[in-house]
């Protein structure tokens, strides 16, 4: 019997154990277009519900006849300079209408999105251009100095147009935007773009390459995954499944202030209003004045952000139930702030909605790959694990296995495998590191997890992020858990440091309350009092944790400071 075979065998006896399933999500997806593209769904909405709002944006609506026409402009504006299908146009955006407008473009004359990080600055800006082979590009007029740089030291013809964020504004900007109104000293390139004759109709090609999504890893440089419509179109139809609604319902309206060119902002804010022809309120940066508001006004229905973020809402001097009425699906990311029962109370009160965690997931498998709807029933999911996941969603598989990628039982930590219709197909131009990762149409995740006796899995950690004291596995997310009980602890990131004695020991970097006079000698302490010896962790107290753009720890600059005292 096959390896691959073995998985599957495993994965069958996990779904026989899920006995908490959920009667609102489907064990099948309900495909509107079967076999459909992306580009179908927004013709679709484009003929079916020509007024329903695609994107709101500071006051601003736009209609899906507005976005059909709109991309079809951007498409014949692309063929004008040359791009043909197959070719790569980055899109160095933060989140705007135009973001979605481009996406959408070069998707229906079957060339490949490349969305690159508006934080990148000029060395990083060049490894991606470089290594998608990216022909064309939309940007800010702000970013021109980098592009400049980039474009003469690659020596590379770069097709380049400037959007400014308030392009696609009619008025004052509703609630205050965090940019500007247009400055007609800088240049912009939109509205030749929009007066574009659209592009012919054709064919598109579900299964052909679509994006080129940048993986941000702990080591080497990032990876291109190779993306399809296909995969993004079952990202959409599997993600609305795990929430329980029916895809073209076209009744919801989501929040979308995530980073569009993240792939689990690209989810939110791209594909599921596409797939669902339902509207995205998009934000370009977080406020959570500008958030309630836009809340209220917009009767938004479904939010998913970091934890912190719920509780700056709830902080907020106006804050009232009232405001935030229209909320029926709320789920939150643990990143800085780990959701935990307290929190759940508090929003649950101050809402009557439930906060949820957000799904597992990667950019190898397009994210949304499993969901916690009906799971924390008397907060077990919170109790019970440091990260509950839930269970896969429809259509995908997901399996624990051993060093030699044997499947293990029940509540043994191993690392977890993916197969799924939206894993990626390859990494670009990286055939070593594809045959390395992809097995047998299975994703190796390097993460590490355990499944519970109910078939639910919990997210251990990153398997590289696995520190070994002594031959004994300690997983960083296990003692973060713990040490966020202190009263004194406000962030907390667990990482390892080499020891001459044991192989690594774990550091814990903690930045306290402001109220807090603890002391590293008091914690640990503490500590000792509530974790196995070998997991406690050595103890540096930190004025402020440095973050991604992500907003996650970046915990290789915490050791590397360490290292350096």
């Amino acid at each position: 019997m096959s390896m691959a075979r073995d998985w599957e065998v495993a994965a069958a006896e996990l779904d026989g154990l899920r006995d908490l399933w959920p009667p609102e999500v489907p064990r099948t997806l309900s495909e509107p277009i079967p076999g459909g593209s992306l580009i179908d769904y927004l013709r679709k909405w484009a003929d079916e519900r020509p007024d329903t709002t695609a994107i709101h944006f500071y006051g601003r609506d736009i209609t899906y006849a507005e976005l059909d026409r709109s991309s079809a402009a951007f498409a014949g504006w692309l063929a004008s300079q040359g791009v043909e299908p197959g070719d790569r146009v980055g899109v160095y955006l933060p989140n705007c209408p135009q973001f979605t407008i481009a996406f959408l473009g070069i998707l229906r004359i079957n060339a490949v999105h490349v969305p690159i990080n508006p934080m990148f600055k000029n060395q990083e800006l060049a490894y991606e251009v470089r290594d998608a082979g990216v022909s064309a590009l939309l940007a800010l007029p702000d970013f021109a100095p980098q592009i400049d740089e980039v474009r003469a030291d690659l020596g590379t013809d770069l097709t380049v147009a400037y959007t400014q964020l308030g392009d696609m504004l009619e008025s004052e900007a509703v609630p205050p935007a965090p940019f500007g109104p247009v400055d007609s000293q800088l240049p912009s390139d939109w509205a030749e773009i929009l007066g574009h004759s659209p592009a012919e109709p054709i064919d598109v090609d579900p299964d052909a390459l679509a994006a080129l999504n940048y993986t941000g890893g702990t080591t080497g440089m990032p990876k291109g995954c190779e993306h399809t419509q296909a995969h993004m179109v079952y990202t959409g139809l599997a993600a609305l499944a795990g929430q329980g609604r029916t895809p073209g319902t076209g009744r919801e309206s989501a929040l979308g202030f995530l980073p569009m060119f993240w792939i689990a902002g690209e989810n939110l804010s791209l594909l599921v209003p596409i797939v669902d022809g339902s509207t995205v309120v998009m934000m370009t940066r977080w406020n959570a004045k500008a958030a309630l508001e836009l809340i209220e006004s917009q009767r938004v229905t479904f939010m998913v952000g970091p934890a912190d973020n719920y509780v700056e809402i709830m902080e907020l001097p106006d804050f009232s139930a009232a405001r935030a009425a229209s909320l029926t699906t709320c789920n939150a990311v643990s990143f800085v702030r780990k959701l935990d029962p307290e929190l759940r109370a508090q929003w649950r009160d101050a809402t009557g909605v439930s906060l949820r965690e957000a799904s597992y997931g990667m950019t190898e498998t397009h994210t949304s790959d499993t969901f916690v709807l009906g799971l924390g029933v008397d907060d077990q999911d919170l109790l019970s694990e440091p990260v509950y996941c839930g269970y896969p969603v429809p259509g995908t598989l997901i399996v624990v296995v051993d060093p030699d990628l044997r499947p293990v039982p029940v509540g043994t930590p191993g690392q977890i495998l993916v197969r799924s219709p939206s894993l990626l197909t390859a990494y670009f131009e990286k055939p070593e590191d594809t045959r390395d990762t992809l097995v047998d149409g299975w994703l190796l995740t390097g993460d590490t997890g355990r499944f519970d006796e109910h078939g639910a899995l919990t997210y251990l950690a990153r398997t590289k992020e696995m520190i070994k004291v002594n031959g004994m596995s300690v997983f960083p997310s296990e003692v973060e858990s713990f040490m966020r009980a202190h009263e004194a602890v406000e962030r907390v990131a667990v990482a390892p440091r080499d020891d001459a004695d044991t192989g690594q020991k774990p550091v814990a970097f903690i930045e306290l309350r402001e109220d807090s006079s603890a002391s590293v000698d008091d914690i640990r302490a503490w500590a000792g009092r509530q974790m196995a010896g070998y997991k406690v962790p050595e103890v540096v107290l930190v004025d402020s944790m440095p973050m991604t753009a992500t907003g996650k720890i970046r915990k290789v600059e915490l050791i590397k400071a360490l290292t350096h005292v």
